[in-house]
């Protein structure tokens, strides 16, 4: 069994990614009983998506994980659903911002993310973690790349488990910043998303 996860890289004011960081430790990890895939992709309205749907071409994954930042939120946020819409809040690292375009003229409104949101929230939990469900994943590039997932897998007819994983501040991004957020340590990011891999592979050995 092999699952990929991806990140971002830094976007921004910052010169830090916590998803970016997070892959690249996964990346060195063995897992034993499956493999993990890791990709870091570009904060960037096409490259974003084309690297993403690379990487499944290229990996062939029976689940996809993504990554990403989501600064001032205290806990792992699993979320549920990618909508049709892209509203830049801030430029992507090309300069574009793009509002109040559809992703997919032709798609659907939104895709329900595929992976057992609330299971891996209660695994993460048990873990002593702090994880919640999040609705929506915005209308930036982390809802962008879900959206746009989702709807290749649809297209492809492949019924590949996928979804989106925000994470909080990194504790050396706060420090650099006029005010305080909250922020989580990024081993205990990398042992939430390690338990995300564990549940998921054992969800799928019984599904």
């Amino acid at each position: 069994m092999k699952f990929l996860v991806t990140g971002f890289e830094p976007f921004g004011q910052s010169s830090i990614n916590p998803s970016e960081q997070v892959v690249q430790q996964l990346a060195t990890m063995q897992f034993g009983d499956f493999e993990v895939a890791t990709a870091v992709l570009p904060v960037h309205r096409t490259r974003g998506p084309e690297g993403l749907r690379t990487a499944v071409t290229q990996t062939n994954p029976d689940a996809v994980v993504c990554l990403g930042e989501a600064g001032g939120r205290a806990a792992i946020s699993i979320e549920r659903v990618a909508v049709n819409l892209l509203d830049y809040g801030i430029a992507d690292n090309d300069g574009q911002q793009v509002q109040d375009e559809p992703i997919e003229p032709d798609g659907p409104a939104a895709y329900f993310t595929t992976l057992p949101v609330r299971q891996l929230k209660e695994a993460i939990q048990a873990t002593g973690i702090p994880a919640e469900l999040s609705l929506s994943a915005g209308a930036y590039l982390c809802n962008q790349v879900t959206y746009e997932l989702l709807h290749f897998l649809a297209q492809q007819q492949l019924a590949v488990p996928a979804g989106f994983v925000h994470l909080p501040f990194l504790p050396q991004q706060v420090a650099a910043l006029p005010r305080n957020y909250p922020s989580m340590a990024l081993e205990t990011m990398v042992t939430a998303v390690s338990t995300i891999l564990h549940t998921l592979h054992e969800h799928l050995k019984v599904s």
